[in-house]
């Protein structure tokens, strides 16, 4: 099993687009690339604690590849506007892709170059190195199953 830790967005929405794919053996939303820690949803709604609403992935790689991942997390979301996602703003709501290794480094690197060509306007996606993943609270985990598979208007694959 490894990880890949992405935040695009509302992390509710995010979430349930990657545990419907095959491969994805487990999901937790949560906080990071922040300063504070154990930030709540509180703290990072009002407080300055340059925390993202993200999403840690397990996965399988030998069914998904972290590359087949990055392109799902480039089509979910849009990656070209600052610190907002439908009507969600603040650096919250940041796109980030958070890498734990420099093979992920190089794979995100790499696979942005190819998203782009996707967008007329520049991804602003940060690529960073993976600080510690703070769990979102309990109401906020499977968030879209919990409220019947209603999913919101800014997460959905895009061709």
């Amino acid at each position: 099993m490894e990880k890949a830790v992405f935040a695009g967005g509302c992390f509710w929405g995010v979430e349930a687009i990657f545990q419907e794919l095959d491969g994805v053996v487990d999901t937790t939303v949560g906080y990071t690339g922040g300063r504070t820690e154990n930030p709540t949803y509180k703290d990072i709604c009002y407080k300055d604690t340059g925390h993202a609403e993200a999403i840690e992935i397990v996965y399988e790689p030998d069914k998904i590849s972290y590359e087949e991942l990055l392109t799902y997390f480039w089509r979910l979301h849009d990656p070209t506007t600052l610190n907002r996602q439908g009507p969600d703003r603040g650096s919250q709501y940041r796109s980030a892709v958070f890498y734990y290794s420099p093979e992920q480094k190089t794979a995100a690197e790499k696979v942005k170059v190819e998203a782009q060509k996707k967008w007329s306007k520049p991804i602003v996606t940060e690529i960073t190195a993976g600080k510690v993943f703070y769990p979102a609270e309990v109401y906020h985990q499977d968030y879209f199953k919990k409220q019947g598979g209603h999913h919101t208007g800014c997460h959905y694959l895009r061709d």
